[in-house]
């Protein structure tokens, strides 16, 4: 997911303006508001994912339901979305777990045999977390991360492709239209309070 950072924003202070009136007659010459609108401009057409954070998220369901949910800011700088999923993964994974030993624990259920199958729309995430060796690709990602692969091949937890269309977890990573984010919640199981009463 990517969000907007409060580290991309300009604070404006008292501090920053003229002191002198070499430095007022300065400042008036630069076009302020057309500087600030190009550098707007460049930030989000030319590269838009220089003016947000990158995020990851996760959606839990059980038996339709969500009951649990996160989204935060990568602590960790991603070389390519492969690793940024990757990376989201491997913590879902680590959630799951838990998730999965805390649902045994309540007796909820007896026991949980079957893997839990953690949904990603990037294929190469899911081939890396599948991969028993590490690659040239893969060899610069952090060892905590490659948990992942240990989790998969216990039985833990499955990778399976889902399409982005059908991610319920992307509202919680990205920005989208209105029509998109309203689907995506209904599949959460979240809805308008007048559709209650």
């Amino acid at each position: 997911m990517r969000i907007p950072s409060d580290e991309t924003w300009v604070k404006l202070s008292k501090k920053q303006s003229p002191k002198t009136d070499e430095e007022l007659k300065r400042m008036l010459d630069i076009p302020y508001a057309s500087a600030i609108g190009s550098i707007q401009y460049a930030a989000q057409c030319t590269r838009p994912d220089s003016a947000y954070a990158l995020s990851s998220g996760f959606v839990f369901k059980l038996n339709g339901g969500v009951v649990a949910w996160k989204s935060s800011k990568q602590d960790t700088t991603a070389d390519s979305t492969m690793e940024a999923e990757y990376i989201a993964a491997s913590e879902a994974a680590k959630e799951t777990v838990w998730m999965k030993n805390y649902i045994q624990e309540l007796g909820v259920v007896p026991s949980i045999v079957k893997p839990v199958v953690i949904f990603c729309d990037n294929n190469g995430a899911i081939a890396q977390a599948k991969e028993s060796r590490s690659h040239h690709r893969s060899k610069h990602i952090l060892r905590r991360y490659h948990l992942l692969r240990e989790m998969v091949g216990r039985g833990d937890v499955r990778m399976d492709r889902v399409s982005s269309a059908e991610n319920t977890a992307d509202p919680l990573t990205k920005p989208m239209s209105q029509i998109a984010h309203a689907q995506h919640l209904g599949k959460m199981g979240l809805r308008q309070m007048s559709d209650w009463l």
